[in-house]
């Protein structure tokens, strides 16, 4: 069996790593762990915070044990790495909620036995500190010009720090001490601007514990075009199918760059990586076929077996044979009364999500980009009405592939 480094350098996992053949030895141990933070900042993980899962999964093939930390406590003080300004905070309540429902959502990627898998909160621990206790202890072990130096930090003296912010790479360090000594993890693995934390924390263990403990990165993700991993013009692309629907993660996957094919397809499925290089070796109309793989095995791995074929089927309906009838679409119901007064088409994108705002319509109308049951609309002002119902729905795009059907309830009232 592969050692899990082995796995995750082949798959374009790592950017830094504290010491290789010491991690390829922890690992090389059935069983051992390693940790992952999560971010509960909002009730879903998008599609960035894939790449953290699927390290844990590649991991647990190898029979290794996940800890998956969702960050209950730190949340509460804002990570300021990779931020201009600082987080918005949230209430204790919120982000409990939202710790909840992601524990649940990487639960449905992971074999979660007792044996296989460790889920926690760090509130557990953290809420419980006594900060005078805290600093007597643990800040002295910390100085305040290397952590100055940390990129997350640096980044972050010209527009303002805040003191409450500053506190966040003795907490994270904290967790992986508590880990190291609670649950024998000798391992944390993190985005790469998470990497003076981790080696904060690697730092603590020693002078605290005298033990070793390592830790690696992945880096950062940026599409070929240099936009952020997972936006779109629509918003975020979500794990939680009821934010973003199975066709549209779908329609995300297999539109991405030409360039990101064979990246994303090592990253983020687990096809094997003698047949990402045969599928990626030819361009243009044959990198499709692995588009298409890209995105049935990405939207199998996060909404099953039949939402992928489903998603499948509905894009190639939608894209090949022009057909609007199709299970798996995205759609929404509008009664008919609505359209009995008329129902100004800017509105109708902007709620189906096919643009952000009214402007974003009316730029794309003036564009040439919105569409009516496949019939290019140069009129911003133009009104959406019976006469557009085309056998109970009515079928608006958004540029080339972008498609929204609009279901015609009658009866409904609006």
């Amino acid at each position: 069996m592969d050692n899990a480094l082995e796995v995750l350098k082949k798959r374009r996992f790592i950017k830094q790593i504290t010491d290789e053949e010491a991690v390829r030895e922890e690992l090389s141990r059935p069983g051992s762990s390693c940790y992952v933070g999560l971010d509960p900042t909002a009730d879903s993980l998008h599609v960035g915070s894939l790449l953290p899962i699927m390290a844990l999964m590649q991991l647990q093939r190898c029979h290794n044990k996940p800890i998956c930390i969702v960050g209950g406590g730190t949340a509460m003080v804002g990570d300021p790495s990779g931020k201009t300004e600082m987080r918005k905070m949230l209430s204790r309540e919120t982000i409990e909620r939202n710790a909840e429902k992601i524990r649940a959502q990487v639960a449905r990627y992971l074999d979660t036995g007792e044996q296989e898998c460790v889920f926690l909160n760090n509130a557990e621990w953290l809420t419980e500190l006594n900060y005078i206790e805290f600093l007597r202890d643990f800040g002295r072990h910390f100085s305040v010009n290397r952590m100055l130096a940390a990129e997350s930090y640096r980044m972050r003296m010209e527009t303002g720090l805040s003191f409450i912010e500053f506190n966040y790479q003795l907490l994270q360090a904290y967790d992986f001490l508590h880990l190291y000594k609670n649950y024998g993890c000798r391992i944390q693995m993190g985005g790469d601007d998470q990497w003076g934390n981790i080696v904060a924390g690697t730092d603590l263990i020693r002078r605290v514990e005298g033990g070793e403990a390592e830790g690696m990165t992945w880096p950062l993700l940026e599409t070929a075009s240099g936009e952020k991993m997972g936006k779109t013009a629509q918003g975020a692309v979500w794990l939680d199918a009821e934010k973003t629907s199975p066709y549209d993660f779908y329609q995300y996957w297999i539109n991405v760059d030409d360039r990101d094919v064979e990246r994303f397809l090592g990253l983020f499925t687990f096809v094997p990586m003698e047949e990402i290089g045969e599928l990626c070796r030819e361009s243009g109309a044959a990198i499709r076929k692995a588009k298409r793989r890209l995105a049935v095995e990405a939207t199998r791995i996060s909404h099953g077996e039949r939402a992928a074929l489903e998603a499948r089927q509905a894009s190639e309906a939608l894209f090949v044979a022009g057909d609007s009838d199709v299970k798996g679409a995205p759609s929404s119901p509008c009664p008919a009364s609505r359209l009995d007064k008329g129902w100004p088409l800017l509105d109708a994108m902007v709620e189906t999500g096919l643009a952000q705002s009214k402007g974003a319509a009316r730029r794309l109308v003036r564009g040439g980009g919105a569409y009516v049951n496949e019939e290019r609309v140069l009129d911003e002002l133009r009104i959406l009405s019976r006469d557009d119902v085309e056998e109970g729905r009515i079928l608006l795009r958004s540029g080339k592939k972008a498609f929204h059907r609009v279901d015609v309830i009658e009866g409904g009232t609006g």
